[in-house]
């Protein structure tokens, strides 16, 4: 607590009451109102907690492991794993993928991704965008626009240059969102799943 400073800043919220924020010091830094917590809740648990700004923050750990995005859903499990499959990938009619050595992501709540070498992609018709996304689990993305059948789909595929090392199997391969492409494994046209990602 000698880090936090009251400052008197105060912000409301309906469902946990009024917050009164911190000014957080740490080394030669300060962060005004970094951190902040609800003396008079209504919900009795929060009433002796603080809460932090992930953002102000310069880094988190769990243990002695830094993470990254978020902190880790003690639900949520990754699994990777090399396969034989054949997996092709179009859009609007036009194959923009077709391997029969994808590595299969399978992530809690989301769709199997699949993960193509760039060799068994058209990367001719992808175009590399100015988008990054960070994964708590993955690591950070960079993505490409799809140009195929006269149109672009902008931010149809990425790829972790340098994913965090519990997941290096899919270090850069191409992946497509199987939300917004057509996928056939082994020989079957999938159906398009409806995620936040549609």
């Amino acid at each position: 607590m000698e880090l936090l400073t009251p400052n008197g800043h105060t912000r409301r919220s309906p469902s946990r009451g009024d917050a009164h924020n911190f000014t957080v010091k740490g080394g030669h830094r300060e962060v005004e109102d970094a951190a902040w917590h609800y003396p008079e809740s209504p919900v009795e648990e929060l009433r002796d907690l603080i809460r932090f700004d992930w953002d102000a923050m310069d880094g988190w750990f769990e243990e002695d492991e830094e993470v990254f995005v978020h902190r880790h859903d003690p639900y949520t499990r990754i699994d990777i794993l090399h396969s034989s499959r054949h997996v092709e990938v179009e859009v609007n009619g036009v194959k923009i993928a077709d391997t029969h050595r994808p590595t299969l992501l399978f992530e809690t709540r989301l769709p199997t991704r699949y993960y193509i070498s760039k060799v068994d992609v058209r990367m001719d018709l992808l175009i590399p965008t100015d988008t990054v996304t960070g994964c708590a689990y993955k690591g950070f993305a960079e993505y490409w626009s799809v140009d195929a059948g006269g149109e672009t789909v902008k931010d149809l595929a990425w790829s972790y240059k340098t994913p965090l090392p519990e997941n290096v199997k899919i270090a850069g391969l191409v992946a497509f969102y199987n939300e917004r492409a057509d996928l056939i494994v082994d020989g079957e046209r999938q159906a398009r799943p409806k995620t936040k990602f549609s």
